[in-house]
């Protein structure tokens, strides 16, 4: 038969932990940083998001004749609210760096990569790095859709960048053509106002 005795330093053990546990010294741990909300702000609260899509981005390296991984994240095309102007954003997955920042402009022309439907390269002045570079660039789709629907929103996009700027080569000439007739419209009026008193000078001569 065992003796009770020997279950007692256990119980003992678990009465003084459990008396530690409620005993409340009433000390109070300040926290040795203390942090403050941070507004985070991407650049991108100003534009629309007209797509986005899973991707990998490919740059092609002059020096080494190669194509070199730029990343794998999240493509985006943004349209600016006030400007109207759209950019090709895109960003890592996990560090969220930027690897490709261009304007699309109406001479972004897609194509698609050799030996590949899920893949199309084109030309950018890109500002990823901080100043603006010629660069080339190849991205990649998990699907032939994808791919194909980027292709199609960017040929769209251009379009539409070159009816505006067609628009705005034609208001500014319209413009120019204005003010070049106000100004002989102006000379004009002030060869007549000269005219006039040189008239009335000889009606009082012959007077």
């Amino acid at each position: 038969m065992a003796d009770p005795a020997e279950h007692r330093p256990a119980e003992e053990e678990e009465e003084s932990s459990a008396a530690a546990e409620e005993e409340d010294t009433g000390a109070q741990v300040a926290p040795i940083i203390k942090l403050e909300e941070v507004a985070v702000t991407t650049g991108e609260e100003d534009e629309d998001v007209l797509l986005d899509m899973k991707s990998k981005l490919y740059r092609f390296d002059k020096e080494g004749n190669q194509w070199k991984e730029r990343g794998t994240g999240t493509v985006k095309l943004l349209k600016h609210k006030e400007t109207a102007k759209v950019r090709l954003v895109m960003r890592q997955a996990k560090t969220l760096k930027i690897c490709a920042n261009h304007l699309v402009v109406s001479t972004t022309k897609m194509q698609e990569h050799a030996g590949s439907d899920k893949s199309c390269v084109w030309h950018a002045l890109d500002f990823a790095d901080g100043e603006l570079k010629e660069e080339m660039f190849a991205i990649r789709f998990g699907s032939v859709e994808n791919c194909k629907k980027f292709r199609e929103t960017i040929e769209e996009i251009a379009e539409q960048q070159g009816n505006t700027e067609k628009e705005s080569e034609e208001a500014s000439s319209a413009a120019e053509l204005v003010e070049k007739l106000t100004v002989t419209e102006s000379k004009a009026e002030s060869a007549k106002s000269e005219e006039a008193p040189a008239a009335d000078e000889k009606k009082d001569v012959k007077e």
